[in-house]
């Protein structure tokens, strides 16, 4: 029998979208689906050859929004973790129930392949028999119940990045890999091997997915969920092989103590490439980076996103 979830919906205005998010991520929520019309607006100006697929009844889905939507499973666990998540939220919500292959209907109605960088070309499942624009690569993604599709801002900026720092045959390390489409990205683009940790559980079958419908397999990519923060093994097990990349694209309250912990886990002229960070918190992230060794190699920003590249102090690039 299928799984019965809740689809939570949290309304709130545009300039408010932001910190609405980061308190969710920081109560521990996963899945966000953010819906807003200026980014649904860019994404058409961008994309010309989707207008044909936008309805008449989508546009005015997606006029004035400003929202942000969760799922949880319709049961007692559920019912406890939306109360986790939603504990200090002021924004009103409604919840309504759906089946789970009504919710990958819902997104196949609207997510559609997206061009990231001169070279990536992220296509869902279900259109992967369009064939991909010349000199692009296609990434295959299903992306499930758990965050990643490539489209929020944040994730964008580390998939240009990886174009940059990937180094062939090199070995990459993704921190909250949620879908695993970093860690997907930095194969396709030319790295050897990627091990990616989500503290979320769910997150390894759907990465694992995902790495498979790229043909990609257990030889060249690890899931795992864990924390790295906690204290308990696996700190030390991720900084046993230095890797020459560490992506975290997860929030500020978890790069900042993590910056602590980049320059052991990097190998000599490895970088660390964090994003996920609200504009506002982007001199706090920093200030921490320095802190703890690390030179600020570039800053990006879009939609009021900060990304950082930083590398150990003293240390060259090979």
């Amino acid at each position: 029998m299928d799984t019965t979830w809740l689809e939570v919906t949290l309304e709130t205005t545009a300039p408010e979208l932001d910190a609405l998010c980061a308190r969710l991520t920081m109560n521990g929520a996963v899945g966000l689906v953010i819906e807003d019309e200026e980014d649904f607006k860019s994404f058409l100006e961008q994309n010309r050859q989707y207008w044909d697929y936008v309805d008449d009844g989508l546009l005015e889905r997606m006029r004035g929004a400003a929202r942000v939507k969760f799922y949880v499973t319709d049961d007692p666990d559920g019912q406890a973790q939306l109360r986790r998540w939603l504990a200090g939220v002021e924004a009103p919500y409604t919840t309504s129930r759906l089946r789970e292959n009504d919710w990958a209907t819902s997104w196949q109605k609207y997510y559609k392949p997206l061009a990231v960088g001169k070279r990536l070309y992220i296509v869902p499942e279900w259109e992967r028999g369009e064939p991909a624009p010349e000199g692009r690569t296609a990434l295959y993604l299903n992306p499930g119940l758990t965050f990643g599709t490539g489209s929020h801002a944040s994730t964008r900026l580390c998939l240009e990045w990886l174009e940059e720092f990937v180094r062939p045959g090199g070995r990459v390390l993704d921190l909250g890999c949620g879908s695993g489409i970093l860690s997907v990205a930095a194969l396709l683009l030319g790295a050897e091997t990627a091990l990616g940790v989500d503290i979320d559980p769910k997150a390894v079958d759907v990465a694992y997915e995902n790495a498979a419908l790229n043909g990609l397999g257990r030889d060249r990519c690890t899931f795992l969920a864990g924390d790295i923060l906690t204290g308990g093994s696996l700190g030390a097990e991720l900084a046993r092989e230095p890797w020459d990349l560490v992506l975290a694209n997860i929030v500020a309250d978890v790069i900042i103590p993590l910056s602590a912990r980049a320059e052991e886990l990097l190998a000599p002229g490895g970088a660390f490439l964090c994003s996920g960070i609200i504009d506002t918190r982007a001199r706090e992230v920093e200030t921490a980076l320095e802190g703890n060794g690390l030179r600020i190699l570039s800053r990006k920003e879009r939609d009021g996103w900060v990304a950082l590249a930083a590398r150990p102090e003293g240390r060259a690039n090979p």
